[in-house]
């Protein structure tokens, strides 16, 4: 052997010697001592002499340094075996461990910032499970760290799609409210097409107070379109229900007082006696709340200056039923009709053709003909286009007769 060669192995003896060592040290540490006892193909005897089997399975007596020597190799294999073993379980622990430490030390840093409910999640599968406790995913440690559990981001789901669900149904209500004003203002074909638009969403919508007194406005739309006496009262009793319910839910809205008060008006035409005074109260207390919520309509005043003219009209019978049935029968005058309707004419000229019928009428019953005949010529100056319109018309003709000498 050469010297080079002697020098080689010298330095490769005690690089494994010094490994041996530090394998030693590594097994006392863990308790892995029992090892020594254990290596394959190997006997000690009492006097410090070992048995060997070769490869060829002849026994081969070691003695002195070379039973030590093949002693500490035998106990180096299995060390190196179960090193093998603890690497393998670190590699597979040790990104547990790292979240885990790094979802203690964020829960050290704000114990406060943990759902509790997250916390009891955890406790509860510990204490449950069969199996080893699983540390928790980065996404988990992530949650904790940032308010955020499991349940809290099911719950901001939740919440989005809830607020997209609201923004949708928000979109829906505000194009039925748009095409249903749309409807109401165009011919009668479109005012049913309105109405039954309207009875479709109905059921979803119920609980909206924009919806339901357009609902109740249609009502009224379709009953003076209707011709046929029992459909006329459907729609006058179906549509004071609705108008009754918006008020209900929002008594501030004078729109929902307006329409449950023409529909009240509506009303008295099919009613008994006692029914039809009663909707006469209620049709001019709802006309007031109206116009104290919303003092800038003429509708409302045009309204107001009807019911005046009507009782101005009541018989002494009437007024003596009124009386007995609601202690205080309703008092109006011709003059508080007149002007209820020069006060719709102020705030809208040429109102409607109505408006100026009404107006020609009070005139007349006052004694003044000739503003009379000037608001006659002032209605006939407007179109009959719709049914009101042509309504008013024949009413004009019949007042025009009756001032004409």
């Amino acid at each position: 052997m050469s010297l080079s060669e002697s020098k080689g192995l010298i330095l490769g003896l005690l690089a494994g010697a010094a490994g041996i060592s530090v394998a030693l040290l590594w097994l006392k540490k863990h308790g892995k001592s029992h090892y020594f006892q254990h290596i394959p193909g190997l006997w000690s005897t009492s006097n410090g002499h070992g048995f060997v089997q070769d490869h060829q399975g002849k026994v081969v007596v070691l003695q002195g340094s070379q039973l030590q020597i093949l002693e500490k190799f035998g106990e180096l294999l299995k060390s190196v075996e179960e090193l093998k073993r603890d690497v393998k379980f670190l590699k597979e622990t040790i990104p547990k461990l790292e979240e885990q430490i790094r979802d203690e030390i964020r829960g050290k840093n704000d114990g406060r910032r943990v759902s509790p409910q997250h916390k009891g999640l955890k406790r509860k599968k510990s204490e449950t499970a069969k199996e080893p406790v699983e540390y928790p995913s980065s996404e988990e440690a992530e949650s904790e760290g940032g308010y955020l559990t499991a349940h809290d981001t099911e719950s901001e789901d939740e919440k989005r799609a809830d607020g997209s669900k609201t923004k949708k149904e928000a979109d829906k209500i505000r194009y039925v409210l748009k095409e249903a004003d749309k409807k109401h203002s165009g011919s009668e074909s479109e005012k049913q097409e309105g109405f039954r638009m309207l009875l479709n969403n109905k059921e979803k919508f119920e609980n909206h107070v924009e919806f339901l007194w357009r609902l109740a406005r249609a009502y009224s739309d379709v009953y003076y379109i209707e011709s046929d006496y029992e459909e006329k009262k459907n729609y006058a009793s179906e549509g004071k229900l609705v108008a009754e319910r918006a008020i209900e839910l929002n008594d501030s809205s004078a729109e929902s007082h307006r329409w449950f008060a023409i529909m009240c008006g509506y009303m008295s035409e099919y009613d008994n006696v006692q029914n039809k005074i009663k909707n006469g109260y209620l049709f001019k207390e709802h006309l007031d709340k109206a116009i104290e919520l919303n003092p800038h309509d003429p509708l409302q005043y045009y309204l107001l200056g009807r019911w005046c003219y009507e009782v101005s009209r009541l018989s002494w019978i009437e007024r003596k039923v009124a009386a007995t049935l609601f202690g205080n029968p309703p008092t109006a005058t011709v003059q508080d009709a007149l002007n209820y309707f020069l006060k719709a004419e102020e705030m809208h000229p040429g109102y409607s053709k109505y408006n100026y019928v009404f107006l020609a009428k009070c005139y007349r019953d006052l004694g003044q003909k000739t503003k009379a005949l000037k608001y006659c010529n002032d209605a006939s100056a407007i179109a009959s286009v719709t049914k009101e319109d042509k309504d008013a018309q024949k009413d004009l003709e019949v007042l025009i007769a009756s001032i004409s000498p």
